[in-house]
């Protein structure tokens, strides 16, 4: 709403009030096309770029009230009153001409789709006293900072304020910055080739760290969602798809691809990239107000004093991740890596409905790790749905196994769609019901295959958005396997002879999918009861008795 309102009245301002003191508006608006000699007009709106005209009529040379009748009598013709100047010189103040373009062209863009409200609390909240941290001098950091504004657009000169940031964050979040760094590993090189593909900064992606410290589901209160915290309307105008399937806001290269989309024209509207920063995060809106407010000052430390709170904040942050991540040799971190680099990944379409626990079962990839892999299926479901394409993005090592595939393991999908198309009072029975009390080394995949459902349900059955679970915590479930509730006395797990049965040796690219395929009538769950395994890990070299 700040937005919306600081652009009407500047555009109210830019028309002028002496314009409006003598200028009679009819209420039809028409465009240039549609002009007819010899009358006046006067700009209305701009409408998706389009600007729309009144016709006006000069008080100040044509009689307002000519042939007037009353009751039917004829009055004559009056004489116009001419206005009388207005001797209070305040109507006459004028905008600043530079300001009015940059509103201009904003509404071109669409400006009420602006993203703002989406920074972490810790940025709302910074203050600006001295920290004291001894491993790092004032005369160091001026050096430093030197080096770095030498080498990128962005303004990074010292000043007090900016010290006390960074400062703060080497004292106070020294642990999650490492944990930053290394999922910056797997993050960094996907929007690198984003931003490069727009001609965006390359360090523009520290800006995902100061909106969602890189967690693809994260979700602010007002509810702009993803790595560069897209509201549902902005996602959409940028040709971002949500659905009840699929949320492109959570995936790294759609939303990246978007976000440089949105930078870009805030580039292009105030040609600084320190204001499309905080543009980005408060609306251009709010930047335009602070540049009247200091005089038409437009480097971001001029105006800094005159914008919200957490945009005041929200530049110093992210020159300050900046900084760290380019000088954390210097600083001494040793940031944890990810499971994955973004190379060791490739990506497969799909060419029917799949879900990831399917996939996770016929490729032996775990359910975990494809989630993370693949964050913008809600319902770890991918969906096929015509006129659109969806990717399943897979270590590299089981994407031969699934191409090779294919024709198998979207079968075997169909074949568990299948068996769901139940009757809900059948498949969901009350007297089925089971409470489940999470154990340490508990996950979801794990519990869902131990009473054959999917993920996703048990989910949805206990209003779980994230996939934690915490030690002792009940969870509803309604098993597709029998379940007996006789209390069984602990044994220890048992030996499992293979004699007089046939086995098999585990090599390179198999899975219990791939395996239970080579021998007639054997599923996987068959070998995982024969062989006493309750997950699907394999070790190459291992043997699996394959038969009773």
């Amino acid at each position: 709403m700040r937005i919306v309102y600081s652009l009407i009245v500047s555009c109210i301002v830019s028309l002028g009030w002496a314009q409006k003191e003598t200028l009679k508006t009819s209420n039809k608006r028409i465009t240039k096309e549609n002009f007819v000699p010899g009358k006046t007009y006067a700009k209305d709106t701009i409408i998706n770029g389009v600007i729309y005209y009144k016709e006006s009529v000069d008080n100040s040379s044509k009689p307002v009230t000519a042939n007037l009748k009353i009751d039917g009598e004829q009055i004559g013709n009056q004489k116009s009153i001419p206005a009388e100047i207005d001797s209070l010189g305040i109507k006459t103040l004028e905008d600043l001409p530079e300001v009015v373009e940059l509103d201009q062209k904003w509404l071109e863009e669409l400006y009420s789709n602006a993203l703002y409200d989406t920074i972490y609390k810790s940025v709302t909240e910074l203050t600006y006293e001295p920290i004291d941290y001894p491993e790092l001098t004032t005369d160091t950091l001026k050096a430093r900072l030197k080096r770095l504004n030498a080498r990128t657009p962005f303004n990074v000169e010292y000043n007090p304020s900016l010290e006390s940031v960074i400062k703060r964050y080497l004292k106070h979040r020294r642990v999650s910055m490492e944990r930053l760094m290394g999922l910056s590993h797997f993050y960094f090189p996907m929007f690198e080739q984003e931003f490069d593909n727009y001609n965006i900064p390359l360090e523009m992606k520290y800006l995902s760290i100061v909106e969602s410290a890189l967690k693809p589901k994260a979700r602010s209160r007002v509810g702009a969602t993803g790595l560069w915290q897209f509201m549902f309307g902005t996602g959409k105008e940028y040709g971002l798809d949500v659905s009840s399937y699929v949320d492109e806001r959570i995936d790294p290269i759609s939303s990246t691809n978007a976000a440089a989309k949105y930078l870009a024209r805030l580039y292009k509207i105030f040609g600084d990239w320190d204001l499309a920063l905080a543009a980005y995060n408060s609306g251009p809106g709010n930047v335009n107000k602070a540049i009247r407010r200091s005089g038409g000052y437009k480097n971001y430390w001029n105006i800094r004093q005159n914008l919200p709170r957490e945009t005041a904040g929200y530049v110093p942050a992210f020159l300050a991740t900046m900084y760290i991540f380019e000088f954390a040799e210097e600083h001494g971190f040793k940031p944890e890596r990810p499971l994955f680099q973004h190379i060791q990944t490739d990506t497969v379409h799909v060419k029917q409905m799949i879900t990831l626990d399917q996939v996770a079962e016929t490729t032996g990839v775990n359910i975990e790790e494809l989630q993370f892999l693949n964050p913008s299926y809600k319902l770890d479901i991918i969906p096929k749905i015509e006129g659109k394409t969806y990717a399943l993005r897979l270590p590299r090592e089981a994407i031969g196994i699934f191409t090779s595939n294919e024709d198998k393991i979207y079968a075997f999908a169909k074949a568990e769609f299948d068996k769901r198309e139940k009757p809900l009072p059948q498949l969901f029975n009350a007297d089925d019901k089971v409470r489940y009390r999470v154990k340490s080394g508990d996950y979801l995949g794990k519990i869902a295959r131990r009473y054959g459902v999917r993920v996703s349900q048990i989910k949805r059955w206990n209003g779980l958005r994230s996939n934690n679970l915490k030690i002792g915590q009940r969870l509803t479930i309604y098993p597709r396997k029998p379940v007996m509730n006789v209390s069984k006395p602990k044994t220890t797990k048992k030996t499992v002879s293979s004699k007089g049965k046939k086995t098999y040796k585990v090599k390179s690219g198999d899975s219990f999918w791939s395996i239970a395929q080579k021998f007639s009538g054997v599923s996987v769950q068959n070998l995982k009861d024969w062989n006493d395994i309750s997950g699907n890990k394999l070790k190459i070299g291992m043997t699996l008795i394959v038969s009773e």
